[in-house]
């Protein structure tokens, strides 16, 4: 099988990709699929991606040969999975690497805004350790609301418990179970909204859910609430985010996506060519609210843990290896 991988940038991970797929031809590139020239890979019988790969219409028509494509993550809304499935295509992602992963740096970002660790950082290594406009709060008795409770929402609820927070959530399909045995209550949208002190969004990305939190939920909110968001950009309009800091209803933001990063994102490719460098740099500067004091921004980096990114490794090759003998796994549209 020609198997090829998009998106793909560390050494080790090649090495591991070509001892598990040693009987097959196996190509990496480090671009996304979009930003390469079809004729390098027009061959390939399997593709791998991460996100930022748009696995269109166009992009599947490439591949006369095309039998099988495997994500490196849970989300899939960055591949056509309808047109994809007319084509006979199976879709296979990554469901379980790391909800601990990413819960636990939901709570990075909520203490780094509950406790001014950002700011106390950067004044610290100016040489300022005065404590002026430093003093946060304590998350104990805090309400959170958290939106999605799959199995990451469900770490993030854990952890919360673990703190003495009391914890509300929304679900489209609620979990009593887990409910009843964490101690956790369900509310409606507008109840969350209206009454948590930090709301974090745990929720995969489908087109009826964009903006879900815009300007209408915002004047909804608590006055000095904080937003958390390591699930989809396109779930928050960020002129939803400005409108409530600039009016003082959002004490806080902590965003590991954000509308737009795909333009952020293209660093190694848009660098290639001077032009699209400056691109990049007016993006980047463009962009208010990255740079605003009391936005904590990391760079979908929520999944990058040592422990993780070797689980989302090895369950590609499962998928790809399972596909293979004819028995896929994980697979998405063939549900």
């Amino acid at each position: 099988m020609n198997i090829v991988f998009f998106e793909l940038r560390e050494t080790w991970e090649k090495s591991f990709y070509q001892k598990e797929l040693k009987n097959h031809n196996v190509k990496f590139f480090k671009q996304a699929i979009q930003d390469i020239k079809s004729d390098a890979y027009s061959d390939a019988d399997i593709i791998s991606t991460f996100i930022y790969s748009k696995v269109n219409k166009e992009t599947i028509d490439k591949f006369p040969n095309l039998k099988f494509i495997t994500t490196r993550s849970t989300g899939f809304d960055h591949i056509d999975i309808t047109y994809a499935k007319s084509k006979n295509v199976p879709v296979s992602n990554v469901p379980n690497y790391g909800e601990n992963t990413v819960a636990e740096h939901t709570f990075a970002l909520i203490l780094s805004l509950s406790r001014n660790i950002h700011k106390t950082y950067v004044r610290t290594i100016r040489g300022d350790f005065s404590l002026e406009g430093l003093r946060g709060f304590d998350l104990r008795e805090k309400r959170i609301g958290v939106i999605g409770t799959g199995k990451i929402g469900l770490h993030v609820i854990k952890i919360a418990l673990g703190f003495g927070m009391e914890v509300v959530a929304y679900d489209k399909f609620p979990n009593t179970l887990m409910s009843s045995l964490l101690g956790f209550k369900y509310v409606s949208f507008n109840e969350l909204i209206s009454t948590s002190d930090i709301i974090t969004l745990h929720t995969p990305y489908f087109p009826e859910l964009y903006h879900m939190i815009n300007i209408d939920a915002v004047n909804k909110m608590k006055k000095g609430v904080i937003i958390i968001n390591t699930a989809r950009g396109a779930l928050i309009d960020n002129n939803a985010l400005l409108h409530g800091l600039n009016k003082g209803i959002i004490a806080g933001v902590g965003l590991d996506v954000i509308e737009g990063e795909e333009e952020l994102m293209k660093e190694d490719t848009l660098m290639i060519d001077s032009s699209n460098y400056t691109k990049l740099i007016s993006a980047i500067q463009s962009n208010v609210l990255i740079h605003r004091e009391n936005v904590v921004f990391t760079p979908h980096n929520a999944f990058n843990s040592v422990e993780s990114v070797q689980r989302i490794a090895q369950i590609t090759v499962d998928n790809i290896l399972s596909f293979i003998n004819g028995k896929p796994i994980n697979t998405i549209n063939l549900k």
